[in-house]
């Protein structure tokens, strides 16, 4: 029984140790963790990184109103960072959102010479989004295009009638939340959503002759909904060179004397914190220090579920849909 007793006493001893420093592991993780996101924030990065630097920036998928992104490029603006490089691989998305984010670009490019590279896709509001810039460079295979505006939304009428669901409503107007999915689209709610779509393309029309110095009739030929390669794109005046970064680059020390030679360095849009990621990373070395991997697992596997689709997308799009995507 002694014995027994001893060899109790001694395991849960080690345990306590064992526990103690996992304890001091983890505070240890999360602390470098916390330190690294930071220095990886915009302001960290505009005291350290961006000094003597070309800026990156990426602007990647559905773009939608972003006042943290706004906030990011304010101070950009007023960064040490020699010149920008907006990198752009977007369907598009909200017509508002893109004319924000044209909006700061512009104002971005009034303290800064700026250069858009476009990656893979730049279209509807991500074409938008690249004619902030005064010149633009693709690559050859790249998207640009898809110049117009589009409303969506989806109607249940004969699927309601299936189940035999009704939804009444009592509202001040006719065109009050119309076209609302629930019965057949009335032809004056048709007729208020064709004069919104119509205004915000002649919005968008434009600015592409404006900003791409087009006559009506090349303007015609590209503003009607198609999508370009960049070599296509590069006789019709929507892009300015065929190339990547390195041609944005010597372009930006060219055209706008910016220094040879500077390096190109990554500046996240993302707010102060960000979304957190490191955070989870901390709470993920956290729990496998103290043993408990599958949490861990389950908390890293979380930062995928949180993609947004395009169905989270409200009011006019300037959206660019593959074939059997919708």
């Amino acid at each position: 029984m002694s014995l027994d007793s001893d060899v109790i006493v001694d395991r849960r001893r080690i345990r306590r140790k064992l526990t103690f420093w996992r304890v001091i592991a983890a505070l240890l993780a999360i602390a470098a963790v916390v330190t690294a996101g930071v220095f990886a924030t915009p302001d960290a990065r505009n005291t350290f990184s961006t000094s003597g630097s070309i800026a990156r920036v990426h602007i990647d998928g559905l773009i939608r109103s972003d006042a943290d992104r706004v906030e990011a490029l304010e101070r950009l603006e007023n960064s040490r960072s020699a010149a920008v490089v907006v990198h752009i691989n977007s369907p598009g998305g909200t017509t508002a959102g893109s004319e924000q984010l044209y909006d700061a670009l512009v104002r971005l490019k009034a303290k800064k010479p700026l250069v858009v590279v476009v990656e893979g896709l730049a279209a509807s509001g991500g074409y938008i989004t690249a004619i902030a810039a005064d010149h633009i460079v693709a690559q050859q295979t790249s998207l640009v295009g898809s110049i117009g505006v589009l409303f969506q939304f989806p109607n249940f009428t004969d699927l309601l009638k299936t189940v035999g669901v009704k939804v009444e409503e009592v509202k001040s107007s006719p065109l009050k939340a119309a076209p609302n999915g629930y019965e057949p689209t009335t032809p004056e709610a048709r007729a208020a959503l064709d004069s919104l779509v119509k205004d915000s393309y002649a919005w968008f029309r434009s600015l592409v002759k404006t900003r791409r110095s087009m006559d009506d009739a090349l303007l015609d030929k590209v503003a009607d909904g198609r999508v370009f390669t960049g070599h296509q794109a590069l006789d019709l005046k929507l892009i300015d060179q065929l190339g990547d970064e390195k041609a944005a680059v010597a372009w930006l020390v060219a055209e706008k004397g910016v220094k040879s030679g500077l390096p190109v360095r990554d500046y996240k849009l993302s707010p102060r914190f960000g979304d957190l990621t490191f955070l989870r990373t901390a709470a993920s070395i956290t729990l496998d220090a103290l043993g408990l991997s599958s949490v861990a697992r389950q908390i890293e596997q979380a930062g995928v579920t949180q993609a947004v689709d395009r169905l989270s997308l409200d009011g006019m799009l300037a959206l660019w849909q593959p074939p059997g995507s919708k």
